[in-house]
């Protein structure tokens, strides 16, 4: 079967008037832009509570069911025979054409569910049904009826063309990008964090993040791992812009002016104290980390409470109450598991502390930052200001 066109569903629970219009114009430029370097010349169209990717001349049909399912809001995907409208009986004709060349021999059960959208269509919904499925029957020996829980459900959308289609692909859920504002991700080398701008992205939110570099600690291999990482992301949140911040001065200070046992969590904080620098700059309205509660030392509540003191913004933690395991389920489906666990490593993991606090005060906390004082304010200007900024697509 060379299909050409495809048929977009998404759930509208929720979803009316105004917000309805504004959801469907963002998932369609959200599809364009996915669909872009597919190979072949595809149209995003809408038509009364429908999605449609009609196509022109041959096209890569795998790679666009591909980057379809990657496009957040698209809860399917179905690909669609689009037929003229020439009268029931041409209908009927290629009603079983399509059937039988889908389904020559395996024996299955169907049912046809006609949706007359074009209410100037002689017959009724139920007509139709039962009259294709008449059709069929007599000429599809394998093919049996059933209304309840059939292997196939044929749709026939009646507009003023005519939609064939009973194939589904899933698409991901979700909401389009950009339908609900924009946040920074604090991106690392490390499974967890990709998977967190993912997870946030999926609710509609566009995604620009910052990257911690420390050399000559760490590698510029280290650094490429984080652009490969977030161009995986990208696939699904659209274009990222990575700041890529030399955090080198400021680590150095920490380690030799304060407790070795409070690096992690003093680092952390001013980690998300440039972040939160880069957010208010592009806009965000959010932190983003891939923190789970008790996976390290820096993620026990008492830690994540001492980090929390030092934003003002919200920071969303999507990964909070998971598994390590269940993250590294969905690493791999979104394929970004086997960049994640190469080994090449970041700043955290050069300056972690044998035996880190797991319970930190915060008033200990920020006796020990003012060993900075005198420093601090001007290495996290330098660090805002010479950060190098990477467009990701």
């Amino acid at each position: 079967m060379i299909y050409k066109a495809f048929l977009v569903k998404y759930a509208e629970i929720g979803i009316k008037g105004k917000n309805r219009h504004l959801f469907e114009k963002a998932l369609c430029v959200q599809m364009e832009h996915a669909l872009a370097p597919v190979d072949g010349n595809f149209q995003v169209t809408r038509e009364m509570g429908r999605i449609y990717v009609n196509t022109e001349g041959d096209f890569d049909y795998e790679g666009a069911v591909d980057a379809l399912t990657r496009v957040f809001g698209i809860a399917e995907i179905c690909p669609v025979v689009i037929l003229e409208d020439t009268g029931f009986e041409d209908l009927a004709e290629a009603v079983v054409s399509y059937v039988k060349e889908l389904y020559p021999t395996e024996e299955k059960t169907f049912k046809v569910c006609a949706r007359r959208a074009n209410k100037n269509y002689p017959m009724h919904t139920m007509e139709v049904n039962c009259e294709l499925g008449g059709r069929i029957l007599d000429v599809c020996p394998n093919l049996k009826v059933d209304v309840h829980e059939p292997d196939i459900y044929l749709n026939v959308e009646l507009r003023q063309k005519i939609y064939l289609y009973c194939e589904s692909i899933a698409g991901p859920g979700g909401m389009p990008v950009g339908t609900n504002g924009q946040a920074m991700l604090l991106l690392s080398g490390g499974i967890d964090s990709p998977v967190a701008g993912y997870m946030i992205a999926k609710r509609g939110v566009k995604i620009d993040a910052v990257y911690f570099h420390a050399p000559p600690y760490t590698s510029e291999r280290a650094k490429q791992k984080v652009v490969d990482l977030a161009k995986l992301v990208a696939r699904y949140s659209g274009p990222i812009r990575l700041h890529v911040v030399n955090f080198t001065e400021i680590q150095l200070a920490i380690y030799e002016k304060c407790p070795h046992d409070e690096l992690t969590i003093i680092m952390r904080r001013y980690m998300m104290k440039i972040a939160e620098a880069f957010a208010r700059q592009d806009k965000c309205l959010g932190l983003i980390t891939g923190e789970s509660i008790g996976q390290v030392a820096s993620q026990t509540m008492h830690s994540l409470a001492v980090t929390n003191e030092v934003c003002t913004m919200p920071v969303f933690r999507p990964l909070i109450g998971f598994d390590k395991q269940e993250i590294v389920d969905i690493s791999e489906k979104i394929g970004t598991y086997e960049t994640s666990v190469l080994p090449y490593e970041d700043c955290c993991t050069i300056f972690v502390a044998k035996h880190p606090v797991t319970k930190p005060n915060l008033n200990v906390i920020k006796c020990s930052e003012r060993h900075l004082d005198d420093v601090i304010d001007e290495m996290m200007e330098r660090a805002v200001s010479t950060a190098e900024t990477i467009e990701v697509c």
